[in-house]
Protein backbone atom coordinates (compact mmCIF):
# COMPACT_ATOMS: atom_id res chain seq x y z
CA UNK A 1 0.00 0.00 0.00
CA UNK A 2 1.23 3.47 -0.91
CA UNK A 3 0.03 6.92 -0.02
CA UNK A 4 1.12 10.45 -0.81
CA UNK A 5 1.62 12.54 2.29
CA UNK A 6 0.07 15.95 2.78
CA UNK A 7 -1.86 18.08 5.25
CA UNK A 8 -3.14 16.32 8.35
CA UNK A 9 -6.84 15.51 8.59
CA UNK A 10 -8.93 13.16 10.68
CA UNK A 11 -9.85 10.49 8.14
CA UNK A 12 -9.49 7.28 10.13
CA UNK A 13 -13.06 6.16 9.36
CA UNK A 14 -12.62 6.80 5.65
CA UNK A 15 -9.30 4.94 5.67
CA UNK A 16 -10.77 1.87 7.33
CA UNK A 17 -13.78 1.85 5.02
CA UNK A 18 -11.53 2.16 2.00
CA UNK A 19 -9.26 -0.68 3.09
CA UNK A 20 -12.20 -2.95 3.83
CA UNK A 21 -13.70 -2.25 0.41
CA UNK A 22 -10.37 -3.04 -1.25
CA UNK A 23 -10.30 -6.32 0.61
CA UNK A 24 -13.92 -7.18 -0.22
CA UNK A 25 -13.44 -6.82 -3.96
CA UNK A 26 -10.15 -8.74 -3.94
CA UNK A 27 -7.88 -5.88 -4.97
CA UNK A 28 -5.60 -6.33 -1.99
CA UNK A 29 -2.95 -9.05 -2.32
CA UNK A 30 -0.54 -10.41 0.32
CA UNK A 31 2.53 -9.11 -1.52
CA UNK A 32 1.46 -5.51 -0.88
CA UNK A 33 3.82 -3.66 1.44
CA UNK A 34 1.46 -3.64 4.46
CA UNK A 35 -0.82 -6.28 5.86
CA UNK A 36 -4.55 -5.84 6.22
CA UNK A 37 -4.18 -5.85 10.00
CA UNK A 38 -1.58 -3.09 9.85
CA UNK A 39 -3.73 -0.99 7.53
CA UNK A 40 -6.88 -1.35 9.62
CA UNK A 41 -4.92 -0.51 12.76
CA UNK A 42 -3.44 2.65 11.24
CA UNK A 43 -3.26 5.80 13.42
CA UNK A 44 -6.41 7.79 14.06
CA UNK A 45 -4.95 10.87 12.36
CA UNK A 46 -3.68 10.15 8.87
CA UNK A 47 -2.61 12.34 6.01
CA UNK A 48 -4.67 13.24 2.98
CA UNK A 49 -3.59 11.82 -0.35
CA UNK A 50 -4.03 8.86 -2.62
CA UNK A 51 -4.08 5.24 -1.54
CA UNK A 52 -3.61 2.55 -4.16
CA UNK A 53 -3.71 -1.23 -4.27
CA UNK A 54 -2.17 -3.36 -6.97
CA UNK A 55 -3.83 -6.64 -7.83
CA UNK A 56 -4.18 -9.05 -10.69
CA UNK A 57 -6.70 -6.75 -12.36
CA UNK A 58 -4.46 -3.69 -12.26
CA UNK A 59 -4.27 -0.74 -9.90
CA UNK A 60 -7.08 0.95 -7.99
CA UNK A 61 -6.62 4.39 -6.47
CA UNK A 62 -8.67 6.34 -3.95
CA UNK A 63 -8.05 9.94 -2.90
CA UNK A 64 -8.84 10.78 0.70
CA UNK A 65 -10.32 14.21 1.46
CA UNK A 66 -8.35 17.23 2.53
CA UNK A 67 -9.41 19.22 5.54
CA UNK A 68 -10.86 21.82 3.16
CA UNK A 69 -12.92 19.15 1.39
CA UNK A 70 -14.21 17.96 4.75
CA UNK A 71 -15.22 21.51 5.70
CA UNK A 72 -17.08 21.82 2.42
CA UNK A 73 -19.00 18.60 3.03
CA UNK A 74 -16.90 16.34 0.83
CA UNK A 75 -19.27 13.39 0.81
CA UNK A 76 -18.11 12.18 -2.57
CA UNK A 77 -14.76 11.29 -1.06
CA UNK A 78 -16.16 8.46 1.04
CA UNK A 79 -14.95 5.40 -0.84
CA UNK A 80 -17.28 3.12 -2.71
CA UNK A 81 -15.14 1.10 -5.09
CA UNK A 82 -17.79 -1.12 -6.67
CA UNK A 83 -21.48 -0.61 -7.47
CA UNK A 84 -21.97 -4.30 -6.65
CA UNK A 85 -20.61 -3.91 -3.11
CA UNK A 86 -23.68 -5.75 -1.83
CA UNK A 87 -23.16 -9.02 -3.69
CA UNK A 88 -20.70 -10.56 -1.22
CA UNK A 89 -23.20 -10.38 1.65
CA UNK A 90 -25.96 -11.71 -0.65
CA UNK A 91 -24.19 -14.98 -1.43
CA UNK A 92 -26.28 -17.95 -0.41
CA UNK A 93 -29.46 -16.06 0.45
CA UNK A 94 -32.00 -16.98 1.48
CA UNK A 95 -30.39 -19.16 4.15
CA UNK A 96 -32.66 -20.39 6.91
CA UNK A 97 -31.04 -22.14 9.88
CA UNK A 98 -34.28 -22.46 11.85
CA UNK A 99 -37.95 -22.01 11.03
CA UNK A 100 -38.74 -18.33 11.53
CA UNK A 101 -39.66 -16.70 13.77
CA UNK A 102 -36.93 -18.61 15.61
CA UNK A 103 -36.58 -19.04 19.38
CA UNK A 104 -34.49 -15.91 19.94
CA UNK A 105 -36.91 -13.84 17.85
CA UNK A 106 -39.90 -15.14 19.76
CA UNK A 107 -38.24 -14.45 23.10
CA UNK A 108 -37.04 -10.99 22.14
CA UNK A 109 -40.38 -10.03 20.59
CA UNK A 110 -42.24 -11.23 23.66
CA UNK A 111 -40.05 -9.25 26.07
CA UNK A 112 -40.22 -6.12 23.91
CA UNK A 113 -43.99 -6.13 23.39
CA UNK A 114 -44.57 -6.18 27.13
CA UNK A 115 -43.84 -2.46 26.85
CA UNK A 116 -43.75 -1.54 23.15
CA UNK A 117 -47.24 -1.17 21.68
CA UNK A 118 -48.82 -0.27 18.35
CA UNK A 119 -47.30 -2.75 15.90
CA UNK A 120 -47.81 -2.73 12.14
CA UNK A 121 -49.71 -5.51 10.42
CA UNK A 122 -46.56 -7.01 8.93
CA UNK A 123 -44.94 -7.44 12.35
CA UNK A 124 -48.13 -8.94 13.78
CA UNK A 125 -48.22 -11.45 10.92
CA UNK A 126 -44.53 -12.36 11.21
CA UNK A 127 -42.83 -11.21 14.45
CA UNK A 128 -39.22 -11.82 13.47
CA UNK A 129 -36.44 -9.73 15.07
CA UNK A 130 -33.69 -8.40 12.79
CA UNK A 131 -30.18 -7.49 13.91
CA UNK A 132 -28.23 -6.77 10.73
CA UNK A 133 -28.69 -5.62 7.15
CA UNK A 134 -26.30 -5.33 4.23
CA UNK A 135 -27.38 -4.45 0.72
CA UNK A 136 -30.31 -6.69 -0.20
CA UNK A 137 -29.77 -9.00 2.78
CA UNK A 138 -31.42 -8.99 6.22
CA UNK A 139 -30.28 -11.22 9.10
CA UNK A 140 -32.42 -12.03 12.12
CA UNK A 141 -31.26 -12.75 15.66
CA UNK A 142 -31.47 -16.51 15.01
CA UNK A 143 -29.03 -16.30 12.10
CA UNK A 144 -31.60 -16.64 9.30
CA UNK A 145 -30.64 -14.60 6.24
CA UNK A 146 -33.43 -13.13 4.09
CA UNK A 147 -33.73 -11.61 0.64
CA UNK A 148 -35.16 -8.13 1.18
CA UNK A 149 -38.18 -7.29 -0.99
CA UNK A 150 -39.42 -4.41 1.18
CA UNK A 151 -36.53 -1.97 1.67
CA UNK A 152 -37.68 -1.52 5.26
CA UNK A 153 -40.95 0.05 4.14
CA UNK A 154 -39.89 1.64 0.83
CA UNK A 155 -37.00 3.25 2.75
CA UNK A 156 -33.56 1.59 2.37
CA UNK A 157 -33.83 1.77 -1.40
CA UNK A 158 -30.08 1.84 -2.04
CA UNK A 159 -29.43 -1.17 0.16
CA UNK A 160 -29.01 -1.59 3.89
CA UNK A 161 -25.97 0.25 5.22
CA UNK A 162 -24.69 1.52 1.90
CA UNK A 163 -21.02 2.36 2.68
CA UNK A 164 -21.11 5.83 1.18
CA UNK A 165 -24.35 6.87 2.88
CA UNK A 166 -23.42 5.33 6.25
CA UNK A 167 -20.03 7.01 6.02
CA UNK A 168 -21.60 10.39 5.31
CA UNK A 169 -23.89 10.13 8.36
CA UNK A 170 -21.03 8.96 10.58
CA UNK A 171 -18.83 11.85 9.43
CA UNK A 172 -21.37 14.50 10.42
CA UNK A 173 -22.39 12.64 13.59
CA UNK A 174 -18.82 13.26 14.76
CA UNK A 175 -18.63 16.83 13.46
CA UNK A 176 -21.98 18.68 13.69
CA UNK A 177 -25.27 17.02 14.57
CA UNK A 178 -27.70 19.95 14.70
CA UNK A 179 -27.62 23.71 14.20
CA UNK A 180 -31.39 24.24 13.84
CA UNK A 181 -32.07 25.78 10.42
CA UNK A 182 -28.78 27.63 10.01
CA UNK A 183 -26.95 27.00 6.75
CA UNK A 184 -24.16 24.41 6.68
CA UNK A 185 -22.05 22.95 3.85
CA UNK A 186 -24.23 19.92 3.21
CA UNK A 187 -27.41 21.97 3.03
CA UNK A 188 -25.83 24.21 0.38
CA UNK A 189 -24.84 21.23 -1.77
CA UNK A 190 -28.13 19.36 -1.33
CA UNK A 191 -30.46 22.22 -2.31
CA UNK A 192 -28.30 22.88 -5.38
CA UNK A 193 -28.43 19.20 -6.30
CA UNK A 194 -32.21 19.08 -5.87
CA UNK A 195 -32.70 22.17 -8.01
CA UNK A 196 -30.62 20.48 -10.70
CA UNK A 197 -32.48 17.16 -10.78
CA UNK A 198 -36.09 18.32 -10.28
CA UNK A 199 -38.07 19.42 -13.35
CA UNK A 200 -39.27 22.90 -14.20
CA UNK A 201 -38.67 25.39 -11.44
CA UNK A 202 -39.32 23.12 -8.46
CA UNK A 203 -36.54 24.62 -6.37
CA UNK A 204 -37.92 26.25 -3.19
CA UNK A 205 -37.09 23.66 -0.53
CA UNK A 206 -37.66 22.97 3.17
CA UNK A 207 -36.55 19.86 5.09
CA UNK A 208 -38.27 17.73 7.72
CA UNK A 209 -37.75 14.44 9.56
CA UNK A 210 -40.88 12.47 8.58
CA UNK A 211 -43.39 12.27 5.77
CA UNK A 212 -46.52 13.45 7.55
CA UNK A 213 -44.76 16.64 8.72
CA UNK A 214 -43.67 17.39 5.15
CA UNK A 215 -47.23 16.88 3.90
CA UNK A 216 -48.62 19.13 6.64
CA UNK A 217 -46.10 21.79 5.60
CA UNK A 218 -47.19 21.40 1.97
CA UNK A 219 -50.81 21.93 2.96
CA UNK A 220 -49.87 25.08 4.92
CA UNK A 221 -47.88 26.26 1.91
CA UNK A 222 -50.90 25.73 -0.36
CA UNK A 223 -53.02 27.87 1.96
CA UNK A 224 -50.40 30.62 1.97
CA UNK A 225 -49.95 30.51 -1.81
CA UNK A 226 -53.64 30.52 -2.76
CA UNK A 227 -55.41 32.03 0.23
CA UNK A 228 -57.78 29.05 0.03
CA UNK A 229 -58.56 26.42 2.62
CA UNK A 230 -60.21 23.43 0.95
CA UNK A 231 -58.40 20.29 -0.23
CA UNK A 232 -59.36 17.32 -2.39
CA UNK A 233 -57.72 13.91 -2.30
CA UNK A 234 -58.62 10.44 -3.50
CA UNK A 235 -60.05 7.22 -2.10
CA UNK A 236 -57.40 4.92 -0.60
CA UNK A 237 -54.63 7.52 -0.75
CA UNK A 238 -52.27 7.68 2.21
CA UNK A 239 -50.48 10.86 3.28
CA UNK A 240 -49.65 10.46 6.98
CA UNK A 241 -51.16 10.19 10.43
CA UNK A 242 -51.56 13.76 11.68
CA UNK A 243 -54.67 15.88 11.40
CA UNK A 244 -54.45 17.45 7.94
CA UNK A 245 -52.47 14.66 6.29
CA UNK A 246 -54.76 11.91 7.54
CA UNK A 247 -57.75 13.99 6.41
CA UNK A 248 -56.38 13.57 2.87
CA UNK A 249 -56.53 9.80 3.25
CA UNK A 250 -58.85 6.90 3.93
CA UNK A 251 -59.97 7.25 7.55
CA UNK A 252 -62.43 4.34 7.79
CA UNK A 253 -60.13 1.43 8.66
CA UNK A 254 -60.92 -1.60 10.75
CA UNK A 255 -57.50 -1.57 12.41
CA UNK A 256 -57.60 2.13 13.35
CA UNK A 257 -60.10 3.61 15.80
CA UNK A 258 -58.60 7.04 16.51
CA UNK A 259 -59.01 8.93 13.24
CA UNK A 260 -62.45 10.34 14.11
CA UNK A 261 -64.80 11.80 14.99
CA UNK A 262 -64.67 13.37 11.54
CA UNK A 263 -62.37 14.48 8.77
CA UNK A 264 -60.88 17.95 9.27
CA UNK A 265 -63.16 20.70 7.92
CA UNK A 266 -62.60 21.51 4.26
CA UNK A 267 -61.10 18.16 3.26
CA UNK A 268 -62.88 16.05 0.65
CA UNK A 269 -62.36 12.67 -1.02
CA UNK A 270 -63.20 11.67 -4.59
CA UNK A 271 -62.81 8.35 -6.45
CA UNK A 272 -59.43 7.64 -7.96
CA UNK A 273 -59.04 5.75 -11.26
CA UNK A 274 -57.99 2.14 -10.68
CA UNK A 275 -57.66 0.36 -14.05
CA UNK A 276 -58.45 -3.03 -12.47
CA UNK A 277 -61.49 -1.81 -10.53
CA UNK A 278 -62.83 1.17 -12.50
CA UNK A 279 -65.80 3.13 -11.27
CA UNK A 280 -66.30 5.03 -14.53
CA UNK A 281 -66.00 3.02 -17.75
CA UNK A 282 -66.51 3.26 -21.48
CA UNK A 283 -69.04 1.09 -23.28
CA UNK A 284 -66.41 -1.62 -23.73
CA UNK A 285 -65.77 -1.81 -19.97
CA UNK A 286 -62.36 -0.12 -19.99
CA UNK A 287 -61.61 2.75 -17.65
CA UNK A 288 -62.72 6.20 -18.79
CA UNK A 289 -60.39 8.90 -17.43
CA UNK A 290 -62.51 11.71 -18.85
CA UNK A 291 -65.50 10.69 -16.75
CA UNK A 292 -63.36 10.90 -13.59
CA UNK A 293 -62.15 14.38 -14.58
CA UNK A 294 -65.72 15.47 -15.39
CA UNK A 295 -66.86 14.21 -11.99
CA UNK A 296 -64.07 16.17 -10.27
CA UNK A 297 -65.14 19.33 -12.05
CA UNK A 298 -68.75 18.81 -11.04
CA UNK A 299 -67.67 18.11 -7.46
CA UNK A 300 -65.65 21.33 -7.32
CA UNK A 301 -68.76 23.26 -8.38
CA UNK A 302 -71.34 21.38 -6.31
CA UNK A 303 -69.51 19.78 -3.37
CA UNK A 304 -67.15 22.55 -2.25
CA UNK A 305 -67.57 26.24 -1.47
CA UNK A 306 -65.26 27.17 -4.35
CA UNK A 307 -62.28 27.57 -2.04
CA UNK A 308 -60.09 24.63 -3.14
CA UNK A 309 -56.39 25.30 -2.65
CA UNK A 310 -54.88 22.02 -3.79
CA UNK A 311 -55.55 18.57 -5.15
CA UNK A 312 -53.37 16.24 -3.02
CA UNK A 313 -52.48 12.83 -4.46
CA UNK A 314 -49.92 10.07 -4.44
CA UNK A 315 -48.69 9.58 -8.02
CA UNK A 316 -49.13 5.85 -7.37
CA UNK A 317 -50.88 4.50 -4.32
CA UNK A 318 -48.48 2.63 -2.05
CA UNK A 319 -50.54 1.65 0.99
CA UNK A 320 -53.46 1.08 -1.38
CA UNK A 321 -51.51 -1.67 -3.17
CA UNK A 322 -49.13 -0.24 -5.80
CA UNK A 323 -52.00 1.12 -7.88
CA UNK A 324 -51.06 3.28 -10.87
CA UNK A 325 -53.57 5.48 -12.72
CA UNK A 326 -54.09 5.43 -16.49
CA UNK A 327 -51.34 7.17 -18.45
CA UNK A 328 -53.57 10.13 -19.38
CA UNK A 329 -54.84 10.83 -15.86
CA UNK A 330 -52.31 13.30 -14.46
CA UNK A 331 -51.96 15.46 -17.60
CA UNK A 332 -55.75 15.86 -17.65
CA UNK A 333 -55.92 16.49 -13.91
CA UNK A 334 -53.25 19.21 -14.14
CA UNK A 335 -55.24 20.89 -16.90
CA UNK A 336 -58.35 20.85 -14.69
CA UNK A 337 -56.42 22.25 -11.72
CA UNK A 338 -54.98 25.07 -13.83
CA UNK A 339 -58.47 25.92 -15.09
CA UNK A 340 -59.68 26.56 -11.52
CA UNK A 341 -56.45 27.98 -10.07
CA UNK A 342 -55.97 24.87 -7.91
CA UNK A 343 -52.45 23.68 -7.04
CA UNK A 344 -51.45 20.12 -7.89
CA UNK A 345 -49.72 18.60 -4.85
CA UNK A 346 -47.85 15.36 -5.59
CA UNK A 347 -46.98 13.41 -2.45
CA UNK A 348 -43.86 11.54 -3.64
CA UNK A 349 -42.75 10.43 -0.16
CA UNK A 350 -43.11 6.81 -1.27
CA UNK A 351 -42.73 7.04 -5.05
CA UNK A 352 -39.91 9.55 -5.42
CA UNK A 353 -36.12 9.30 -5.68
CA UNK A 354 -35.87 6.42 -8.11
CA UNK A 355 -38.49 3.94 -6.89
CA UNK A 356 -40.21 3.89 -10.30
CA UNK A 357 -37.11 4.61 -12.41
CA UNK A 358 -37.42 8.40 -12.35
CA UNK A 359 -36.40 11.06 -9.83
CA UNK A 360 -40.13 11.79 -9.56
CA UNK A 361 -42.86 9.35 -10.46
CA UNK A 362 -44.74 12.29 -12.00
CA UNK A 363 -42.01 12.45 -14.66
CA UNK A 364 -43.55 9.35 -16.27
CA UNK A 365 -46.47 11.53 -17.34
CA UNK A 366 -44.52 14.72 -18.13
CA UNK A 367 -46.53 16.52 -15.46
CA UNK A 368 -44.88 19.04 -13.14
CA UNK A 369 -46.73 19.57 -9.84
CA UNK A 370 -46.83 22.85 -7.95
CA UNK A 371 -45.93 21.23 -4.62
CA UNK A 372 -44.10 17.95 -4.06
CA UNK A 373 -42.95 16.03 -0.98
CA UNK A 374 -40.13 13.49 -0.71
CA UNK A 375 -39.18 11.00 1.99
CA UNK A 376 -38.49 7.31 2.65
CA UNK A 377 -35.82 6.65 -0.04
CA UNK A 378 -34.59 10.25 0.24
CA UNK A 379 -32.10 9.39 3.01
CA UNK A 380 -31.94 5.60 2.51
CA UNK A 381 -33.18 4.89 6.01
CA UNK A 382 -32.09 8.04 7.81
CA UNK A 383 -35.14 10.14 8.79
CA UNK A 384 -35.16 13.01 6.32
CA UNK A 385 -37.93 14.39 4.12
CA UNK A 386 -38.47 17.45 1.97
CA UNK A 387 -41.25 19.73 0.79
CA UNK A 388 -40.62 21.61 -2.45
CA UNK A 389 -42.68 24.27 -4.24
CA UNK A 390 -42.21 26.05 -7.55
CA UNK A 391 -39.83 28.98 -7.51
CA UNK A 392 -42.61 31.53 -7.98
CA UNK A 393 -44.22 30.31 -4.73
CA UNK A 394 -41.02 30.25 -2.67
CA UNK A 395 -41.87 33.43 -0.76
CA UNK A 396 -44.93 31.69 0.70
CA UNK A 397 -42.65 29.45 2.75
CA UNK A 398 -41.64 32.52 4.74
CA UNK A 399 -45.25 32.79 5.93
CA UNK A 400 -45.89 29.29 7.31
CA UNK A 401 -43.31 28.91 10.10
CA UNK A 402 -41.62 26.31 7.90
CA UNK A 403 -38.65 25.27 10.08
CA UNK A 404 -38.59 22.35 12.51
CA UNK A 405 -36.33 21.04 15.29
CA UNK A 406 -34.68 18.24 13.32
CA UNK A 407 -35.36 19.12 9.70
CA UNK A 408 -32.22 19.94 7.76
CA UNK A 409 -29.71 18.74 10.36
CA UNK A 410 -26.28 17.91 8.87
CA UNK A 411 -26.53 14.14 9.45
CA UNK A 412 -29.89 13.89 7.71
CA UNK A 413 -28.91 16.04 4.76
CA UNK A 414 -25.62 14.18 4.42
CA UNK A 415 -27.63 10.97 4.06
CA UNK A 416 -29.87 12.61 1.46
CA UNK A 417 -27.01 14.12 -0.54
CA UNK A 418 -25.06 10.87 -0.50
CA UNK A 419 -28.19 9.01 -1.63
CA UNK A 420 -28.71 11.32 -4.61
CA UNK A 421 -25.05 10.97 -5.55
CA UNK A 422 -25.26 7.17 -5.33
CA UNK A 423 -28.30 7.17 -7.62
CA UNK A 424 -26.26 9.05 -10.20
CA UNK A 425 -22.92 7.30 -9.72
CA UNK A 426 -24.28 3.75 -9.71
CA UNK A 427 -26.77 4.14 -12.57
CA UNK A 428 -29.70 3.36 -10.29
CA UNK A 429 -32.43 4.86 -12.48
CA UNK A 430 -31.28 2.82 -15.45
CA UNK A 431 -31.14 -0.35 -13.36
CA UNK A 432 -34.66 0.21 -12.06
CA UNK A 433 -36.03 0.65 -15.56
CA UNK A 434 -34.22 -2.42 -16.90
CA UNK A 435 -34.96 -4.80 -14.03
CA UNK A 436 -38.44 -3.30 -13.70
CA UNK A 437 -39.26 -4.54 -17.19
CA UNK A 438 -38.16 -8.02 -16.11
CA UNK A 439 -40.34 -7.78 -13.00
CA UNK A 440 -43.45 -6.88 -14.98
CA UNK A 441 -42.88 -9.60 -17.59
CA UNK A 442 -42.61 -12.22 -14.84
CA UNK A 443 -45.64 -10.85 -13.00
CA UNK A 444 -47.75 -10.91 -16.17
CA UNK A 445 -46.83 -14.57 -16.61
CA UNK A 446 -47.81 -15.27 -13.00
CA UNK A 447 -51.18 -13.66 -13.66
CA UNK A 448 -51.74 -15.96 -16.62
CA UNK A 449 -50.56 -19.06 -14.77
CA UNK A 450 -52.38 -18.70 -11.43
CA UNK A 451 -56.16 -18.62 -10.89
CA UNK A 452 -55.92 -16.49 -7.72
CA UNK A 453 -53.79 -13.76 -9.30
CA UNK A 454 -56.36 -11.26 -10.55
CA UNK A 455 -54.04 -8.43 -11.47
CA UNK A 456 -50.42 -7.33 -11.35
CA UNK A 457 -49.29 -3.74 -11.35
CA UNK A 458 -46.21 -1.61 -11.16
CA UNK A 459 -43.52 0.61 -12.59
CA UNK A 460 -39.86 0.05 -11.83
CA UNK A 461 -39.50 -1.40 -8.33
CA UNK A 462 -42.96 -0.40 -7.04
CA UNK A 463 -44.96 -3.57 -7.59
CA UNK A 464 -48.14 -5.35 -6.53
CA UNK A 465 -50.00 -8.64 -6.95
CA UNK A 466 -53.76 -8.59 -6.36
CA UNK A 467 -55.24 -11.89 -5.18
CA UNK A 468 -58.88 -12.73 -5.90
CA UNK A 469 -61.17 -15.68 -5.29
CA UNK A 470 -62.49 -15.53 -8.84
CA UNK A 471 -61.13 -13.63 -11.82
CA UNK A 472 -64.60 -12.84 -13.08
CA UNK A 473 -66.09 -11.46 -9.86
CA UNK A 474 -62.75 -10.02 -8.65
CA UNK A 475 -63.72 -10.75 -5.05
CA UNK A 476 -60.67 -9.95 -2.88
CA UNK A 477 -58.95 -13.02 -1.37
CA UNK A 478 -57.81 -11.60 1.97
CA UNK A 479 -56.95 -14.94 3.55
CA UNK A 480 -54.74 -15.88 0.61
CA UNK A 481 -52.88 -12.60 0.99
CA UNK A 482 -52.08 -13.40 4.62
CA UNK A 483 -51.01 -16.96 3.88
CA UNK A 484 -48.84 -16.12 0.87
CA UNK A 485 -47.11 -13.39 2.86
CA UNK A 486 -46.31 -15.75 5.74
CA UNK A 487 -45.26 -18.67 3.56
CA UNK A 488 -42.88 -16.59 1.46
CA UNK A 489 -41.43 -15.04 4.61
CA UNK A 490 -40.71 -18.50 6.02
CA UNK A 491 -38.89 -19.31 2.80
CA UNK A 492 -36.64 -16.30 3.36
CA UNK A 493 -38.37 -13.33 1.70
CA UNK A 494 -38.77 -10.18 3.80
CA UNK A 495 -41.63 -8.16 2.27
CA UNK A 496 -44.85 -6.18 2.80
CA UNK A 497 -48.50 -7.29 3.13
CA UNK A 498 -51.52 -5.18 2.16
CA UNK A 499 -54.53 -7.41 2.67
CA UNK A 500 -55.30 -9.18 -0.58
CA UNK A 501 -52.68 -7.10 -2.45
CA UNK A 502 -49.09 -8.25 -2.04
CA UNK A 503 -46.70 -5.30 -2.18
CA UNK A 504 -43.08 -5.47 -3.32
CA UNK A 505 -40.48 -2.72 -3.03
CA UNK A 506 -37.03 -4.32 -3.42
CA UNK A 507 -33.84 -2.27 -3.00
CA UNK A 508 -33.14 -0.41 -6.24
CA UNK A 509 -29.65 -1.93 -6.46
CA UNK A 510 -31.08 -5.43 -7.03
CA UNK A 511 -30.17 -7.21 -10.25
CA UNK A 512 -32.26 -9.56 -12.37
CA UNK A 513 -30.86 -12.70 -10.71
CA UNK A 514 -32.10 -11.80 -7.24
CA UNK A 515 -35.30 -10.25 -8.63
CA UNK A 516 -36.11 -13.62 -10.20
CA UNK A 517 -35.20 -15.41 -6.97
CA UNK A 518 -37.67 -13.31 -4.99
CA UNK A 519 -40.45 -13.88 -7.51
CA UNK A 520 -39.75 -17.62 -7.42
CA UNK A 521 -40.35 -17.63 -3.65
CA UNK A 522 -43.61 -15.70 -4.07
CA UNK A 523 -44.82 -17.97 -6.84
CA UNK A 524 -44.04 -21.07 -4.76
CA UNK A 525 -46.08 -19.62 -1.90
CA UNK A 526 -48.99 -18.75 -4.21
CA UNK A 527 -48.99 -22.28 -5.65
CA UNK A 528 -49.07 -23.77 -2.15
CA UNK A 529 -52.00 -21.58 -1.11
CA UNK A 530 -53.87 -22.42 -4.31
CA UNK A 531 -53.35 -26.14 -3.65
CA UNK A 532 -54.50 -25.84 -0.03
CA UNK A 533 -57.55 -23.81 -1.14
CA UNK A 534 -58.66 -26.37 -3.72
CA UNK A 535 -57.78 -24.53 -6.94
Amino acid sequence: MLWNQGKRTNISAYWRTGVRKLLQINWYEPQCSASAEQLLASPKRLREGTVSARGSSGELKHTFPSAKAEREGGIKNIPVMDRFWWKESAKGIPHMVTEPPGPRSREMHGRTTRYFKGLSSQVKLFPVCFEEGSGITLTDVDGNRYLDFSSGIYVTSLGHCHPKISGAVAHWAKKLMNCHDFTHPVKEKLVEKMAAILPGKLNAVQFYSDGTTAVEAGIRAARAITGRHEFISCYRDFHGKTLASVSCARMFRGDVHSYGPSRAPGFYMVPRPDPYRPLFTRDDGTIDTDRYINFYEEFIREGTVGNVGAFVLEPAQGWGGSIFPPEDFFPKLKKLCDKYGILLFADEVLTGMGRTGEWMCMNHWDTIPDIVTFGKSFGNGFPVTAMVVREEFGSALEKISASSSYGGNPMALAAALASLEVIEEEGILENVMEVGRFFMARLEKMKNDHPVVGDVKGKGFLLGIELVKDKQTKEPFEEAGRLVYQKAFRKGLAWIPAGHILRMSPPLIMDQHYAGMGLDLIEEAIAEVENESGY
